[in-house]
């Protein structure tokens, strides 16, 4: 069987290779809530698919922002299991204010940009969302390799959006897998809440 063939499941139509991705993805996000660095290769995995499936269905953003989950995900893999001048790992901590005030501006930076490109250079049909996705998922993704706690929020928000995103796009699953992200999203953002209050880290 071919990995792009598609396959019904019930009366929902998907692909091999759609079904290994959110696989993957899952695995990724459950290993993040536990603040593995395992997360790092599944996610790896899980990315590539997906520039393809993007591209294939004209999200050209979210194909995009995947090839930069993979570039921020060898980054954070390297910085989460390298060692500080204290000899101690990465831990969880909050984005300060000015931290927060750059975000702030990049975000609305990144937006301007991909908006631009692709209402003049793409065909994507939801150019606006395709851009506002994007741009909360480089700024969480950056957060999330320097261990913020912040970014899990900035996924709970990209992912609501891209359930409906992907359904309209009918990849179904992979909207369900949103749909997962955003639950999973949520406990993360408690687990580490959790951890930094105790002080408890991996």
């Amino acid at each position: 069987m071919e990995l792009t063939a598609p396959i019904a499941i019930g009366t929902v139509q998907t692909s091999l290779l759609e079904l290994i991705a959110v696989a993957f993805g899952l695995l990724y996000i459950w290993y993040m809530m536990k603040e593995s660095t395992w997360a790092y290769p599944l996610g790896i995995v899980n990315v590539l698919i997906y520039v393809y499936i993007c591209f294939d269905t004209r999200l050209y953003a979210y194909a995009g922002i995947n090839f930069f989950y993979f570039i921020m995900s060898v980054y954070g893999w390297y910085n989460w299991t390298r060692h500080g001048s204290d000899n101690e790992r990465l831990k969880i901590t909050r984005t300060t204010l000015k931290e927060k005030a750059w975000c702030g501006l990049a975000g609305i930076l990144f937006f301007s940009i991909f908006f631009f490109l692709l209402s003049h250079f793409t065909d994507s049909p939801v150019p606006g969302w395709d851009a506002f996705t994007t741009s909360i998922y480089i700024i969480g993704m950056w957060l999330l390799a320097r261990k913020k706690i912040e970014n899990w929020l900035l996924w709970i928000a990209g992912d609501i959006i891209s359930v409906g995103l992907f359904a309209y796009e009918k990849l179904y699953f992979s909207s369900f897998q949103f749909l997962v992200f955003t639950i999973m999203a949520i406990l993360g953002y408690l687990a580490w809440k959790r951890k930094l209050q105790t002080k408890i880290y991996v």
